[in-house]
């Protein structure tokens, strides 16, 4: 029994790190009308912008402050890409895809070649936190409880922005009808310009959340976190945020199973099995496609 409540709270962390990320995911989808796969590249590029803070400073406050400004700063430099592609008439957002690939793939080989000279990264303890509770083989530590604690507060406050503020109206009206809320007078520009703002902000609590929970990186991390957040994200029911959220829980606890239970690593199998099996029985998602 303290196994499978040990695995139950590794889960819930994991799927909670899952939910952010796919949040994060879908406000591309839904308002900037891009599927970007490059989004946990970011998050991982992130996570080494606080290694490298954390080794030249220690100073926590500092790291912070630079993680989230790098992931915003990342997320609105590929705005003018993106930008390019969706605004040609006729041009599938599938076009956006094949872009941030090439994005994750130039990521990838940065970090690989020239970030720790291509080796990954690890954190140190006083980073990651030490056990707060510890009952047999249950052990909650800070990194679980903060995941928690920010995936709780992180995801109330943006459905807070997106359903209770004007700019949350103006997300949703983009996302029901783009070309209605042009002639309507809402500024495309600058709310998409602000979505990329709050994705990349997220994206920052993301990789320090990530880091601590983790305790390390390599430039490998975000492909594989990235195929499991579109598999969430085609699950769920592409550009469903509520969902999502559901969907990213229940991806944690299940794989934190998996790598309790299962021989093998069969935990990076569950989450394409999951999506294989909706899309023959429902190709539109568990939750419903917000977006086609």
């Amino acid at each position: 029994m303290e196994f499978f409540i040990a695995q139950l709270l590794n889960g819930l962390s994991l799927g909670s790190i899952y939910v952010l990320l796919v949040t994060g995911f879908n406000l591309m989808l839904l308002v900037a009308r891009i599927i970007q796969f490059a989004y946990p590249q970011f998050v991982v590029l992130s996570m080494y912008a606080t290694w490298g803070v954390l080794r030249v400073t220690n100073s926590v406050i500092l790291a912070v402050l630079v993680t989230i400004a790098v992931s915003i700063i990342l997320n609105l430099l590929s705005e003018p890409i993106f930008r390019r592609i969706t605004s040609t008439k006729g041009t599938d957002i599938n076009a956006t895809l094949v872009a941030s690939l090439g994005i994750s793939m130039i990521i990838v080989e940065v970090m690989s070649h020239s970030l720790n000279q291509g080796f990954p990264i690890s954190f140190s303890d006083e980073w990651v936190g030490g056990s707060l509770f510890r009952l047999g083989i249950i052990n909650i530590d800070r990194s679980t409880v903060l995941a928690w604690i920010g995936g709780i507060l992180v995801v109330v406050a943006f459905f807070y922005l997106l359903y209770r503020t004007t700019t949350g109206r103006l997300f949703r009206a983009i996302a029901e009808n783009r070309y209605v809320a042009k002639l309507v007078g809402i500024p495309i520009f600058k709310t998409s310009m602000f979505s990329y703002f709050i994705a990349g902000l997220l994206g920052g609590v993301i990789a320090i959340l990530l880091s601590m929970l983790l305790g390390s990186a390599s430039p490998w991390l975000g492909e594989s976190v990235a195929l499991k957040v579109l598999a969430v994200s085609i699950v769920a029911g592409l550009g469903n945020l509520k969902g999502g959220l559901f969907v990213g829980l229940a991806l944690g606890i299940v794989e934190s199973f998996a790598i309790g239970y299962v021989a093998g690593s069969w935990s990076n199998v569950i989450a394409f099995v999951l999506m294989l099996v909706v899309v023959l029985l429902k190709p539109s998602g568990l939750f419903g496609a917000a977006i086609e």
